[in-house]
C-alpha cells in the first residue's frame, strides 16, 4: 500500500512533536497529558463502536487500558499517597475492569461509564495547574 510522502512527513512530524513534547513537560504536565489521551481514546472507542469497526474499537480500548494501567496507575505511589492514592488506584483499576467489559461486550455504556468517572479526575488535575502554587514551581 502507497502512502503519499507528505501523509509520511506528517506522520513523522507529529511522532517528533510528541516525543519532545513529554521530554519536555513536567511531572505536572505528564498527568494532563495522559488524560487527555485517555478521553480521546474512549471518545475514539465510543465512535468504533456506534459505528461498527470492531478493530478500531479494540485498538482504542486496549490504548485506555495501558494508559490507566501503565500511566496513571502506575505512576500512584500508594505508601506515600496516603488514601488519596489509594482511591485513585481502585478508580483506575474498576476503570480497567469496565473497559474489558466494554471490549468484551460492545458495551457503549461501560465507556460511557469510564469517562463520567475519569473526567472529574482529569478536571481537578487541571484545575490544579492554574494554581498560585503550581504556577510558582514552573
Amino acid at each position: 500500500m502507497y502512502t503519499p510522502a507528505f501523509s509520511r512527513a506528517a506522520s513523522a512530524y507529529r511522532q517528533v512533536s510528541a516525543q519532545s513534547g513529554v521530554e519536555s513537560a513536567s511531572p505536572h504536565r505528564l498527568v494532563q497529558m495522559l488524560f487527555e489521551g485517555l478521553l480521546q481514546n474512549l471518545n475514539a472507542a465510543r465512535g468504533a463502536m456506534l459505528r461498527g469497526e470492531v478493530e478500531a474499537k479494540g485498538v482504542q480500548l486496549g490504548r485506555a487500558v495501558r494508559i490507566l494501567e501503565e500511566g496513571l496507575k502506575g505512576g500512584l505511589n500508594r505508601e506515600q499517597g496516603g488514601e488519596l492514592a489509594m482511591n485513585l488506584w481502585a478508580l483506575y483499576d474498576y476503570c480497567i475492569r469496565r473497559l474489558t467489559h466494554a471490549n468484551l461486550h460492545n458495551d457503549a455504556q461501560a465507556v460511557e461509564e469510564v469517562v463520567s468517572l475519569v473526567e472529574p479526575v482529569a478536571q481537578g488535575w487541571q484545575a490544579i495547574a492554574s494554581t498560585p502554587e503550581a504556577a510558582a514551581r514552573q
